[in-house]
């Protein structure tokens, strides 16, 4: 059937810094969304007839037509695209090596890197194609799933507004999942630093401590602003990983010394680990989205490829020589390796806190472009700054008492790639993508763009329900690389 388009007479909203989307309203009819977000914030509006020039949507570019208050250069999103990226996971590679086998690890972490950067162009260009379709000038994530289905077969519409709730809802899961293991991540090093200065404390003492400036940092509702942390976050963490790298190639044994394959048993845990690593597919719409030019970011030598590609080379990189250094020891971050004595190892644990706890703030901004426009919808207009911020504070503290029960970091890790990060990643573009092509019959490569979206999909479910159930029984049987609280 043809792609179903809306009348030009409805108005849509721009995605501001600040969280205008009502991407979290459940209604079956994207106008609704479009009605009820029109007086939220004050934000600024333009007509599709505006955007088209009275043309039908689907004649004109309205991507090219964004009205931005604060957009952001391709430096901008290259810095949050790097740091979306380089967080905890880049430290737990050698732990999943460690589960896959040493040729296994690096070999698999170079094919997930190009189906995960694959299924990133896929859902950015579905975007592009959606927001052609419907005179939008830009798409959420859970929009995006919302449009797809919506212009699709008869049988999948009706469905249309359960998919954007489930989309919505892995979102929070796995954003909220990554914040709870950054803040986890950041006590256990920070102890371990104070431990060397001689002041004893534990994570739970250390994870109080950092409540308060998570929270504050946490008010900054403009991904603009969020810039400069990006960027400290991203410099820290290389300098970090060039520290970490001292150790990890001194006297190198040789590569017999480790597995080259592991065990079919620990291979879901490698899986979920690498998918977690991979955790920048929930940033990667909100910053196309944001972008002063947004052609620019799935271009061949764009924002996407450049940052993946540094990305999945550092992956494998300190897997492959994290794994070959510690062996069979390697725990669920590359700093609680290093030794405890060492100057040198005590500076990188502290460049990658302060670099971790510096893209918490990026991680925390999706749920709240999702949660932000629910809550305040239900209170009066004068009240909406103060809700925003209250829930702002009460995600915090969430993630506090998250943290606080984590069993062990290693296992969450790949708990949360295995949960959310797969099926966001590698489930939901590939079938985005078969939906979005749909109306188009007679476009050519239908068949291969069936056979590759449906293999997709086949490999990213299997990597769900197989690295889910490990997991969750390596977390009730006490096994794992512990953190120590």
């Amino acid at each position: 059937m043809a792609p179903k388009f809306r009348e030009a007479d409805q108005t849509t909203p721009l995605l501001l810094d600040h969280n205008t989307h009502d991407s979290n309203n459940n209604n079956g009819d994207i106008g609704d969304v479009v009605r009820k977000a029109k007086s939220y914030n004050g934000s600024a509006f333009v007509s599709i007839e505006e955007l088209t020039g009275g043309k039908t949507p689907g004649a004109v570019d309205p991507v090219a037509h964004r009205k931005l208050e604060h957009p952001t250069t391709n430096l901008d999103t290259l810095m949050h695209m790097l740091n979306g990226n380089l967080g905890t996971g880049i430290l737990a590679m050698p732990d999943a090596f460690k589960n896959a086998g040493l040729y296994v690890g690096f070999f698999g972490t170079l094919a997930m890197g190009v189906i995960c950067t694959h299924c990133m162009h896929l859902l950015v260009r579905c975007s592009h194609e959606l927001c052609r379709r419907y005179g939008r000038p830009s798409l959420s994530y859970a929009e995006v799933g919302f449009c797809a289905l919506d212009s699709g077969p008869r049988w999948s519409q009706p469905l249309a507004g359960s998919f954007r709730w489930l989309i919505n809802a892995f979102l929070i899961v796995m954003q909220l999942g990554l914040c709870c293991v950054y803040y986890l991540f950041v006590a256990v090093n920070l102890r371990e630093l104070l431990e060397y200065l001689g002041v004893q404390a534990s994570v739970l003492t250390v994870l109080l401590y950092l409540l308060v400036p998570l929270a504050a940092m946490n008010m900054i509702r403009s991904l603009k602003l969020l810039t400069p942390t990006s960027l400290v976050a991203s410099v820290l963490a290389i300098a970090g990983l060039a520290i970490a790298f001292l150790y990890l190639l001194r006297d190198l044994p040789h590569s017999d010394s480790v597995r080259p394959v592991s065990s079919w048993s620990t291979l879901p845990l490698y899986f979920g680990t690498v998918m977690y690593a991979f955790e920048g597919i929930g940033v990667v719409l909100p910053l196309e989205n944001n972008m002063a030019h947004p052609r620019d970011f799935v271009a061949w030598n764009g924002v996407l490829n450049t940052g993946m590609t540094v990305v999945v080379c550092l992956y494998s990189a300190v897997g492959f020589y994290g794994y070959l250094q510690y062996g069979e020891q390697a725990l669920g971050s590359v700093t609680l390796n290093l030794p405890n004595d060492a100057l040198l190892a005590q500076l990188v644990r502290l460049l990658m806190a302060v670099a971790v706890l510096a893209s918490y703030a990026l991680q925390f901004y999706v749920p709240m472009t999702i949660l932000t426009p629910a809550v305040t919808a239900r209170v009066a207009p004068r009240h909406r700054h103060c809700a925003e911020y209250a829930l702002r504070l009460l995600t915090v503290l969430l993630t506090f008492v998250l943290a606080a029960i984590i069993p062990n970091l290693g296992t969450f890790i790949s708990l949360v790639g295995a949960v959310s990060t797969s099926t966001l990643a590698l489930v939901f573009p590939p079938l985005i993508d078969l939906l979005t092509a749909w109306p188009n019959p007679d476009r050519p490569g239908r068949v291969w763009l069936i056979v590759k979206d449906a293999l997709i999909i086949a490999f990213g479910a299997c990597g769900f329900f197989f690295g889910t159930a490990k997991s969750l029984a390596t977390i009730l049987d006490g096994d794992g690389a512990g953190n120590p609280h």
